[in-house]
Order: structure tokens, then sequence, then C-alpha cells
């Protein structure tokens, strides 16, 4: 098979891998392609942690006769008994003669063992970097790597860079099609994160309605996570009583409402860097901040931020308003600095995807 051709597959094994975004965390996203003679036996793609993995599902979608057919795999093939078998025994097993991957995967029980038990098993493995597959698994490998999750800041913000009148009023700045596109971000997060003072002023349900996110006609719910250093929410708060899952982050002397799970921190203040070491003890491997000002400057000022989703409403809401962080910084060197990543329109809006500057 040709090197072009390789590629091909592969970049069909990633759209795979795709249908698992919103369905399979904590597991990584991962897609497969059985194919023997230049023709597609078999395709799958993990749907949900505790399920069969992409590998299995090729292969059982291929049927018997594969030997001598070549795996296509967006990530290195797991070598340990889990939650489910490995799948290099699965590939082993079944005749594969070839296996082509994205990338490696960083888990400390795999990173390289996968592609050693096939060599030593007479199964030829050839790696082929695909920035798509690395771009997919981000919260995996991030979340691997540092201890923490991959930090996604979404907010939405005037021409002048506001997020709500003084008043706190902030429904709605921008349009329909970017408050959908928010659902999206939600779907695809193990947990999203808001402070005490949105919920008393915004009452968020902080869920994932929209079906397009659905698998198998199951939604999946990311964490609600309240950053609250006493506690304290109303009583008759949405992410109190609709019954989802809720954790409040609280300072060490904090006095917490009953009822949902609380994590306590060991200072009066929370430290989101605790926190979000937390939640990766936890497998989450993205987390979605939609905060108001004062959390989601902490953020910045922290460096605790991998990613910033900014939808831009053509409008200006006066000095007076409130804005989109407050960063105590004095001097343009202080300056938090990132590189625009994308640009998209969604209807009378943009949306801003901008990621942190790896020197910064």
């Amino acid at each position: 098979m040709s090197r072009n051709a390789d590629r091909l597959f592969l970049r069909a094994a990633v759209a795979l891998a795709e249908r698992g975004l919103y369905s399979c965390a904590p597991n990584p996203r991962v897609g497969c392609l059985i194919v023997r003679d230049g023709r597609t036996l078999g395709r799958g793609w993990h749907v949900r942690t505790g399920e069969a993995h992409a590998e299995v599902r090729a292969l059982a979608d291929a049927g018997p006769d594969v030997a001598g057919a070549t795996a296509y795999v967006s990530l290195e093939p797991c070598s340990f008994h889990g939650r489910t078998p490995p799948c290099t025994d699965a590939l082993v097993a079944a005749g594969i003669r070839r296996v082509v991957a994205a990338m490696a995967d960083p888990h400390p029980r795999i990173a390289g063992a996968g592609f050693e038990q096939l060599r030593q098993a007479g199964i030829a493995v050839d790696v082929i970097d695909l920035p798509e597959a690395r771009e997919l698994n981000l919260g995996w490998t991030t979340r691997l790597a540092s201890g923490r999750p991959w930090v996604r800041i979404k907010t939405a913000v005037s021409l002048d860079g506001r997020t709500a009148m003084a008043s706190g009023e902030s429904q709605w700045i921008t349009g329909p099609a970017a408050r959908a596109d928010v659902q999206h971000w939600r779907a695809r997060s193990c947990a999203v994160i808001t402070g005490a003072g949105t919920v008393r002023i915004d009452n968020p349900r902080l869920t994932v309605r929209d079906e397009r996110f659905a698998a198998d006609g199951r939604l999946r719910q990311p964490l609600r996570v309240v950053v609250t250093g006493a506690g304290a929410l109303p009583p008759d708060a949405t992410v109190l009583t609709d019954g989802g899952a809720l954790l409040l982050a609280c300072g060490r002397d904090a006095d917490p409402v009953s009822g949902p799970e609380v994590w306590r921190d060991d200072t009066p203040r929370v430290d989101l860097a605790t926190l979000l070491a937390h939640l990766g003890e936890r497998q989450c491997n993205e987390v979605l901040v939609e905060a108001g000002p004062t959390l989601a400057g902490a953020f910045l000022e922290s460096d605790l931020w991998d990613e910033l989703i900014v939808y831009v409403a053509a409008r200006l809401l006066g000095s007076d308003a409130r804005p989109l962080a407050r960063l105590g910084l004095a001097r343009m060197a202080e300056a938090v600095t990132g590189r625009i990543h994308d640009v998209t329109t969604l209807g009378e809006d943009v949306r801003l995807t901008i990621r942190r500057d790896a020197a910064s």
C-alpha cells in the first residue's frame, strides 16, 4: 500500500473516531478501519467507556475472514486488560498482518507497549503522525501529561469586550446560532465549571439539551462544578434542584449547602490548580469554564487555560459594562497572550478560538 493510500485510510479512521466525540469520555476517541487489497472490510469506533473498543468493533463489522488485512487506527491499540480485553490480542487473533496508527498512546500502561506486542507477534507497525488525530484527543494527552484537563474558557462579548451590563444583564449579547454552538462545547466536555455569582445572577442549567449530540439515543451530561468559597448557593438554583450531577468546590472553612457532592480545598479559598488536579484524578479530559469575569480572570491570570472560545457580537455595551475578565495587570509584559486558532461566522456573530501561547 502506498504512503498516500495509508494516509487516506488513516484519515478515515480519524473521522470514525470523531463519532465518539460526545460519548466515549473519559476514554480517548478512537476509530479503526480494516482494509485488505484496497477494500474496506470493517469500520468501528469507540462509543462509550466500558463498551467494545474501536478495533474490536471494526473486526466484528468485518466478519471472520480478515487474515492478512491491515488495521488503520487513530491511536495506538491498548495492550492491557482494563474494562475490556486488550485490543492487541484481538488484532493478533484475527490474523491482522499490519497496523498503521496515527499516534502513540501516552497512557503509562501503553506508551509504545501496544506497538511492541504487535511486532512481537509478527505484525508490521507503521506510525504516520496526523495532527487531526492529536487534535481530537487534546484532553486525553493533556491529562496524562500534566495531571489536569484541557481547560477551555467560553464567553460571549460585545465589540468593546463586555460580557454584561453593569447591572449584570447579559441576555442576550449574541444570537441564536452562537448560543446553540455552546451545546457542542458542553457535550464534548467532562465537566463545566462556573462560579456561585453566575449561579445567583443567571441561574444556568449548564446541561446538554441538543439531541444532535446523543449517542444511541443517550446524552452524556458533564459534571457541573460550582466554585464557591463559602459554599452558599440559592436554595432554588437549578443546578441544585434538577437532579443532575453537581460538585461544589469550596474553601476550607465553608459551610456548604446540603445535597450535592462537596470537594473542600485545604485553603480558605479554592485553589484552581488544586481543583483541576482533582478533576484530572476524576478522569476529566476536557473542562469548559462558563463563568463571570472574576473566575474567568482567575483562570487566565493563573495561566490555567489552554483555549478561549469567544463569541463576538456586533454591538457595544459601553464603558460601565462588565469586562471579559478581571485581570490585575499593570504592564504590557504581563499581558495574557494567545494565538488565533480559528475564526468562524455563526449567524451575525463571530466565534474566535484562541489557543494559549506555549511560550507564555
